[in-house]
């Protein structure tokens, strides 16, 4: 299968945002995604996501056979379930080392750090059965569920994939009532409601798995879908802009609220969902080779192998919120330029972290694979 360099360094983008969005006086964060956009990095990750797992399949299933397939995303499953497992006992002992010497931190709540120390047991069994999903990892929690999901339901979109993306649309519409019954430490199941999120992620999967089918056919309404998803983006970084202001927008925020409603991200309202998939449009058909270019320069490639560090670069981006926001807490009040400093250094350090996974984990990886086959 033929990497997408913009794909990959979209997600190395997404990661970096999750990563600065976490440090509450990072400099950058009032650059990311989530300051223009009604959408921000979560959505992003989640559909490139499933975008990622529309390509393997079909590549897999071509050329081992759907069993195949669905074997290597239980396996898949699997490992992001042990990602977040080991991610959230490191990060809690990080927190816990972190307040040991008196260096505060608002990244990661305290009391990960508590329960790690005072009851270790305890606090793997929460992470092991979901019942509790840390801040900074909750939505690796859902895509835990939406890729242990992907094996059963994967084959189904491709039997019927009109039905398919009908009762998707009603698990989302019913989503609040149905994330209700999963049995969790809030009243309301888990913070990413994964009855919602799902329409997001196999939406990703079917532009993977069909993209072949689906760009030629849009093609001859480009125009006009160009048109509209430039103005379903506009609608939505409007809303995010104008609560900027406050009362000096109240007017134009009342009305744009007269149009969408409600904005909720946990269950993932429409607006969300349709501001990025109109993005996505802009991105794949008509910035489609500005977006090459930029993967090709020196940050693009930097973001690439981010990108393609997978559950590495994710566990890394989280452990580097906690340690940035700890640096830039510590001493208070620190000036602009030293908090700056130390978003470069974050970054650069998920960079450098990604690139030797690449390097020598990933290749290892590898290795260990071809052996078992």
């Amino acid at each position: 299968m033929k990497r997408l360099i913009a794909l990959d360094m979209l997600r190395g983008y997404a990661l970096v945002c999750i990563m600065v969005d976490h440090m509450p006086v990072s400099v950058l964060r009032q650059g990311t995604l989530a300051n223009f956009s009604i959408f921000d990095a979560a959505e992003l990750f989640v559909l490139l996501s499933g975008f990622l797992v529309g390509l393997v399949w079909l590549s897999v299933q071509r050329s081992e056979g759907t069993r195949t397939a669905q074997w290597r995303f239980a396996r898949r499953s699997f490992e992001v379930w042990r990602a977040l497992v080991i991610g959230g006992i490191i990060m809690a002992l990080l927190s816990a080392g972190l307040l040991a010497i008196d260096m505060n931190h608002t990244a990661v709540w305290h009391r990960y750090a508590e329960w790690v120390i005072d009851n270790p047991l305890g606090y793997l069994g929460t992470l092991a059965t979901l019942w509790l999903q840390p801040n900074l990892l909750d939505v690796l929690a859902v895509y835990v569920v939406l890729i242990a999901s992907a094996p059963l339901l994967v084959p189904v979109m491709q039997r019927v994939p009109l039905c398919f993306a009908a009762g998707s649309l009603v698990m989302w519409w019913f989503a609040p009532v149905l994330n209700a019954f999963i049995p969790n430490h809030r009243d309301g199941g888990l913070l990413f409601n994964p009855f919602g999120w799902q329409m997001l992620f196999y939406s990703g999967v079917a532009m993977g798995l069909y993209r072949q089918r689906i760009i030629p056919a849009l093609m001859p309404h480009a125009r006009l879908l160009t048109v509209l998803a430039t103005g379903m983006v506009i609608f939505g970084s409007t809303i995010v802009i104008a609560a900027k202001f406050g009362e000096d927008a109240l007017l134009l925020r009342n009305a744009l609220k007269q149009v969408y409603g409600v904005i909720d991200k946990w269950p993932l309202d429409g607006t969300r969902y349709l501001a990025i998939m109109a993005a996505s449009w802009l991105i794949a058909v008509p910035l489609a080779n500005v977006m090459e270019r930029l993967a090709a320069t020196r940050a693009g490639v930097a973001l690439q192998e981010i990108g393609r560090g997978g559950l590495w670069s994710f566990i890394i981006c989280v452990l580097l919120s906690v340690l940035g926001d700890a640096f830039q807490m510590n001493p208070q009040d620190q000036g602009v330029l030293r908090r700056l400093l130390v978003d470069f250094w974050a970054i650069l350090a998920l960079w450098w972290a990604a690139a030797m996974w690449l390097r020598f984990g990933a290749p290892w990886q590898k290795a260990r694979k071809s052996r078992a086959s």
